[in-house]
């Protein structure tokens, strides 16, 4: 299966939203936020694409006068999961971030999310906090860091730390 990437633009709102109401069954972005989101110069939505289908989309928040970055939304259709486009997604964010100065990126994920606290750690992001009650049925978030200034940086974090 071929996954191209891109930048997402107004035309992909409602492809955006319908893959947000299938994803997530609660903290889903509204249309208003998504559209905010798609001309914030503060924020990147990357998508990613099988043919003419959607198959997955990627949030990615900056904030001036820092080097962090925000991973705010991963999502992917169910039909092309387990087929590497969250990992694509990913390292096109890190690439994004990179781009933008960023030396670390962050997110929060449900604590009770088994696949995707598998797919962060294979990707390099470690723990850093847990936010109680921070989704809006009560689950808690784990909140998770990878460093990504260079490209060993992550394997060398998780040195210092055993």
């Amino acid at each position: 299966m071929e996954i191209t990437i891109r930048s997402a633009g107004l035309h992909d709102l409602e492809r955006l939203l319908a893959l947000e109401v299938a994803s997530f069954d609660t903290d889903r972005v509204s249309r208003r936020s998504m559209r905010r989101l798609l001309d914030s110069p503060s924020a990147a939505l990357l998508v990613a694409e099988s043919g003419d289908q959607l198959a997955g989309a990627a949030t990615v928040l900056f904030r001036r006068n820092t080097r962090m970055a925000r991973l705010y939304s991963l999502a992917v259709h169910a039909q092309h999961r387990g087929c590497g486009v969250a990992g694509r997604l990913c390292a096109a964010v890190e690439h994004v971030a990179r781009l933008r100065g960023c030396e670390h990126l962050t997110l929060e994920v449900r604590a009770d999310n088994a696949a995707a606290l598998a797919l962060y750690r294979r990707e390099g992001f470690r723990r850093f906090g847990v936010h109680a009650a921070y989704y809006g049925d009560g689950a808690d978030a784990l909140r998770l860091r990878k460093w990504i200034a260079h490209p060993d940086a992550g394997v060398a974090e998780d040195a210092l730390r055993t």
